[in-house]
């Protein structure tokens, strides 16, 4: 399976869905847009992961690059390419599905619960989960769900917290978290504004410590969903193409 990966920023791998790709023999070709890197014909893969980053999917006029990184995402999701995308990459999957991404009132960051819908029950991703999953959130934008799409779990405070809209899947948590990678998040400067705002100057040292000890658990889960992401709809559609 010929994997596009979309990155943002280099310490934001996808993590343990990288590992899961690496143990099925897949081929990776990664994309850094934030290095200036050009984006290749999405025709030539079989599935996209799109990771996430510090900016804003909407911030095209200071990155013009995300652009056409829309453009792709959109093309390729409705020419029936599987698509797998995490925090800004839900975000980035909306708006080239004409949603709108903006600001929430108040970041979410912490390890938080995330609640299955009912149409999670019948999704062939979705529906073996538990009904509450625990995740690692630390975002400020959010984004209205697209026409067409389902809605799969939300948030206290943030109502769309993962949909599919045909092959294509988005989730606005992080459960492919390594401890290590959470510790260079923190010296983000846009990841640490946020978290300081959210947990105050005092909490990172706890927050870090959090994800360090339930970060096998949520890599657990987050293998167990993009697995079956894989078997169930990205397998039956390369078989299919």
């Amino acid at each position: 399976m010929r994997t596009l990966v979309l990155q943002h920023i280099a310490c934001e791998p996808p993590g343990v869905f990288e590992d899961v790709l690496h143990e099925r023999g897949a081929e990776l070709h990664r994309v850094e847009l934030d290095e200036g890197e050009p984006l290749p014909d999405w025709h030539e893969f079989d599935a996209i992961v799109a990771m996430g980053g510090p900016m804003s999917a909407t911030d095209d006029a200071e990155l013009p690059w995300l652009t056409g990184e829309k453009r792709l995402i959109r093309e390729a999701v409705h020419g029936g390419i599987p698509f797998w995308g995490v925090c800004l990459g839900v975000q980035l999957l909306a708006a080239s599905l004409g949603a709108r991404v903006y600001p929430g009132d108040e970041p979410e960051v912490g390890l938080l619960p995330v609640t299955l819908t009912d149409e999670a029950r019948d999704d062939p991703v979705f529906a073996d989960a538990p009904s509450e999953l625990v995740t690692l959130q630390w975002h400020g934008d959010t984004f209205d769900l697209p026409e067409g799409a389902v809605r799969l779990a939300s948030s206290p405070f943030y109502a769309n917290q993962a949909f599919r809209f045909s092959r294509a899947y988005g989730v606005q948590f992080h459960l492919e978290v390594s401890p290590e990678m959470a510790r260079d998040w923190a010296q983000v400067p846009e990841y640490v504004s946020s978290l300081e705002r959210t947990l105050g100057s005092e909490g990172g040292p706890a927050f870090l410590a959090a994800i360090e000890e339930q970060a096998d658990e949520m890599r657990a889960a987050g293998r167990d969903l993009f697995e079956r992401w894989l078997d169930r709809v990205a397998a039956p559609a390369r078989s299919h193409s």
